[in-house]
């Protein structure tokens, strides 16, 4: 760990006791962990206080641990210009859990805070308009989430004979489980033509 990075940590802890409950570092950044429900009070920390000033927000995602008891671990990116350093911030909630938003720290957290509700279906309390960002009206599931299937639960296209957009139960017929053996991409083995010469050193 390089000493900057030594005295950030010293110096969170030391002001923070009862909000990290950990950290890490790894490629030359650091990772601190908390409890969901001390999020706002610990970024609205690390934002103000003249030895952080972690004035710009990154980006906000999660990650999906179906067998754990905290499924989810909410994971926040900072980065202060001021002192040319990242840092990472981490919180396990459990399925069910609702997540205090940053929005009224960080309004950028806005579309992040969406954004992490449409994939994965985690909750942010206090956000000021929680709906999905990226998926369709109507859309069922939450498509980052481990056990939600590859092709999804429904297919959209546009009906000629309806004139209109339909809604359609997912189905894949026979011409998709057709395999060309002969591409590459399968992994198939045959002769490409000129191997021979290599074959007959």
């Amino acid at each position: 760990m390089s000493e900057q990075l030594e005295e950030l940590v010293a110096h969170i802890e030391m002001r923070q006791p009862e909000r990290v409950t950990g950290h890490s570092v790894a490629h030359g950044e650091l990772t601190l962990e908390a409890i969901a429900s001390d999020i706002p009070a610990l970024v609205e920390f690390l934002k103000t206080d003249e030895q952080c000033r972690f004035a710009s927000l990154v980006d906000i995602t999660a990650i999906d641990y179906p067998g754990d008891e905290r499924r989810f671990v909410v994971v926040y990116h900072f980065l202060s210009m001021y002192r040319n350093q990242r840092i990472r911030l981490k919180a396990a909630v459990r399925e069910e859990e609702i997540v205090p938003s940053i929005t009224e720290v960080y309004p950028a957290a806005n579309w992040f805070e969406r954004e992490v509700f449409d994939m994965f279906g985690i909750l942010f309390s206090g956000h000021p308009d929680l709906r999905r960002i990226l998926t369709d009206y109507g859309f069922r599931g939450y498509p980052l989430r481990k056990d939600f299937p590859t092709t999804g639960y429904t297919e959209v296209r546009y009906d000629e004979v309806q004139k209109r957009v339909v809604y359609e139960p997912v189905s894949l017929t026979q011409e998709y489980r057709q395999f060309d053996f002969m591409s590459p991409w399968e992994g198939a083995e045959y002769v490409l033509p000129g191997d021979e010469k290599g074959e007959a050193k």
